[in-house]
């Protein structure tokens, strides 16, 4: 989980990913679970500026974006296109959708000339696949199934060691052909899901709407990724606090961005089981859950990139994740250990420096 904060003394918390559950706390103060809709609230800053602030329901959590622009109907205007953007590309890649690529892909195995977008983020997941020496893998969809059938319903189970073992014969990002657009799994029964990476590329996606349109002060986030362009009133960065996974209301760091972004996975919220061993993040090598870490948070400059490599640490070990982290450029990590050490890189930089 992360939270955000866009002015001095207001933090607006918002939940990480979820595709299990919608809740979340929204506006300053303001509580609410399930599906809440913000009307556009719009503040005059000064002579020259308005900033227009909105919070939706979308991706499975929450959405919000700030804008900092001298015209309220642009500004408006933008974040209404910026939103319409979200819109689309979140339908094209929702797995449950049985009429998207994502879905047919998933039941045929093949799907020829993909939608530029899709081919995109798949050709970038096989490339965070290498990069990460495998901990980041959007092959991981038979493991997440199984232990959604053997977990989520009333009969609860564990997976036995051999329907673990014939679930992990099907994941495996090599296996992914794709070739001018047309992607086939090398494969019988191997599926992708891109929770782990296709949030952060539509809030890039948003972002890009938003500077087309000339606002070039603003912050999107979306349940913790977060995507920031400019600065706030004063010519200042935005400002990121890092929620704290054991204890509400506590930040182990905050952070200022300006042309940059920052997402953090966690282990927190999402469980199988009551024991909290079992969550929603996978370790493509083992199909269990990585238990080392209780969050990963990563600078980057694109959300994208900071969503799919936050995932790729959390599975690695601490010491080998911030090691992996240290070697990449124009990204940096805050890592907080399952017995709450903080292991932070050398260009992780906090706001009160």
């Amino acid at each position: 989980m992360m939270k955000y904060q866009d002015f001095p003394n207001r933090l607006i918390p918002m939940n990480r990913r979820s595709f299990l559950v919608l809740s979340g706390m929204l506006g300053a103060g303001t509580a609410a679970a399930g599906v809440f809709v913000s009307e556009s609230e719009a503040a005059k800053l000064d002579r020259n500026r308005h900033k227009i602030s909105k919070t939706l329901p979308k991706m499975g959590t929450f959405v919000s974006m700030t804008l900092i622009h001298s015209s309220k109907d642009k500004a408006e205007d933008a974040m209404g296109q910026a939103f319409a953007e979200i819109d689309r590309l979140e339908k094209m890649f929702n797995r449950f959708d049985q009429s998207t690529a994502v879905a047919g892909l998933n039941t045929d195995g093949y799907i020829k000339s993909m939608p530029p977008e899709l081919n995109e983020v798949i050709t970038r997941a096989i490339q965070y696949h290498e990069t990460s020496r495998g901990t980041f893998d959007i092959t991981v969809k038979p493991v997440v199934d199984l232990f959604q059938e053997k977990m989520g319903g009333d009969q609860k189970r564990m997976p036995t060691e051999k329907e673990l073992r014939e679930v992990l014969r099907l994941v495996d990002a090599k296996k992914i052909r794709l070739n001018n657009g047309n992607l086939r799994f090398m494969q019988p029964g191997m599926g992708i899901t891109l929770d782990g990476i296709a949030k952060g590329y539509i809030v890039d996606k948003a972002s890009e709407v938003l500077t087309v349109h000339g606002i070039d002060d603003h912050l999107i986030n979306a349940g913790g990724d977060i995507r920031t362009r400019g600065g706030k009133p004063g010519k200042l960065p935005w400002t990121v606090a890092i929620q704290d996974p054991a204890k509400k209301n506590h930040y182990p760091d905050i952070i200022h961005l300006r042309d940059g972004a920052v997402a953090t996975s966690g282990n927190y919220e999402i469980f199988y089981d009551k024991e909290k061993m079992f969550h929603h993040i996978v370790d493509p090598h083992s199909g269990l859950s990585p238990l080392l870490a209780s969050s990963v948070s990563v600078k980057a400059r694109t959300t994208m990139d900071a969503d799919a490599l936050s995932t790729s640490v959390f599975v690695m070990n601490p010491e080998k994740g911030m090691a992996f982290i240290e070697q990449l450029p124009d990204c940096d990590c805050l890592i907080v250990t399952r017995d709450n050490n903080q292991l932070r890189s050398t260009g992780w930089k906090s706001a009160a420096v």
